[in-house]
């Protein structure tokens, strides 16, 4: 049996149920290509693996896992990649889906290595802390809506599907964990760029009490700043307004 690891944040799924939603779930969206993150014991695993016609890879850094899943999945042999996630350049070519139960401790760090992705990931059916989660498809005028939110909803569209109790997993967290999807916009949302987006987003909610006018004013000349947009605070402004500045930076 294998050990678990709270150095990786580990918390193993164990309830089939959701295992089997979470399957369903990617499944709703067609693929040919599909990557597990931190496959762990194989919980999400061994069904993932029965997915008939699809090319299969999975990603585990810790060392244990690997042998433990190659030793109980034999067909999972040539379909894992021993590195971590963070490092991992896109593994197949063309689009992929990406899905996995992820590690609570680097979850948004992966949520922002799945956008680095791009257009290569057609869909993402993940498993985070239920707070994370929230905020990732949380909308405007709510307060736990930040630079997540905006900067994920920029470039996909997000779904939250359900709650996950704390006993589905094990040893459980202490805190819910929830899964949301995310699928790339429809539209691609007009920007000056992505930097611009990213340093505008950043410097409003780092000083989200105050207006937006004494928040982002180094990013701005004085005559845009005399719009009255900038009278209102960054939580109120939507993913597209914030789009739309960027092309007014200096």
């Amino acid at each position: 049996m294998y050990t678990l690891k709270k150095s990786l944040g580990q918390h193993f799924l164990k309830d089939e149920n959701v295992c089997q939603k979470i399957v369903a779930a990617i499944r709703e969206t067609p693929f040919q290509q599909l990557l597990e993150v931190g496959p762990g014991g194989g919980a999400l695993t061994k069904y993932l693996l029965e997915i008939p016609g699809i090319e299969f890879m999975a990603v585990e850094l810790d060392t244990e896992k690997v042998n433990w899943l190659l030793e109980n999945y034999p067909s999972i042999k040539g379909h894992i990649i021993h590195q971590s996630i963070l490092d991992l350049a896109p593994p197949f070519e063309g689009r992929f889906t990406v899905v996995g139960n992820f590690p609570y401790n680097i979850s948004t760090e992966i949520l922002f290595k799945v956008m680095e992705w791009g257009d290569q990931v057609e869909c993402m059916v993940g498993m985070f802390q239920k707070e994370v989660a929230q905020r990732v498809a949380s909308k405007e005028g709510n307060k736990i809506y930040g630079v997540t939110s905006v900067l994920v909803q920029a470039f996909f569209e997000v779904q939250y599907l359900f709650d996950v109790n704390e006993g589905s997993f094990n040893p459980p967290p202490k805190v819910k964990s929830g899964v949301i999807r995310l699928v790339p916009r429809k539209e691609k949302l007009g920007m000056k760029s992505r930097q611009y987006l990213v340093q505008l987003v950043k410097a409003a909610f780092n000083q989200r009490r105050k207006t937006l006018r004494n928040a982002v004013k180094d990013l701005f000349d004085l005559k845009e700043l005399s719009d009255e947009l900038f009278n209102k605070r960054a939580e109120q402004l939507s993913v597209e307004d914030f789009a739309a500045l960027t092309f007014r930076m200096k």
